[in-house]
């Protein structure tokens, strides 16, 4: 394993000890409990939006360092930020988890921040949806919330 790759690991089992915005969101304006049905992993996420941006994100959930980390990592990028940097920032780690390895742009790793470290995982197509749990829910819940979501075309 290079430094690089140890690194990244590190990165994960931190976020996985250490959860950022964990614990239920008192008065969401929505929330979305998901559960990944191949290993148990679940989640429930709480959003409050108030002019056009994240106000406040908190989550409570169970599962592996992978999805634990990658919801507590999605907490620190998207609590407080405009609502079109949450769906680049949405679409950056999808294009990231489905480049099975094979890398991505720097300029996504760059702006995905602790996020990049999931490069690694996404070798690993079953780990994948572990990675994603958590923004699934925080996709859910905007769309719950009633939140106007910037196309991605928009918000690129």
């Amino acid at each position: 394993m290079n430094d690089l790759d140890q690194l990244y690991q590190q990165v994960i089992l931190d976020h996985s000890h250490e959860r950022h915005g964990q614990g239920a969101l008192t008065d969401p304006d929505a929330t979305s409990h998901q559960v990944n049905p191949t290993c148990g992993d679940e989640v429930e996420l709480g959003v409050r939006v108030r002019d056009g941006r994240v106000a406040a994100v908190g989550w409570e959930g169970d599962g592996c360092s992978i999805s634990q980390a990658s919801i507590s990592i999605m907490h620190d990028l998207v609590d407080g930020a405009d609502l079109a940097t949450v769906v680049r920032l949405e679409k950056d780690f999808d294009t990231l988890m489905h480049s099975r390895g094979r890398g991505v742009d720097d300029a996504v790793l760059d702006a995905l921040e602790d996020g990049a470290a999931f490069e690694g995982v996404s070798k690993y197509p079953n780990r994948v949806k572990c990675a994603l749990l958590g923004w699934m829910a925080l996709k859910d819940a905007l769309a719950k919330s009633g939140a106007v979501l910037p196309t991605t075309a928009e918000s690129d």
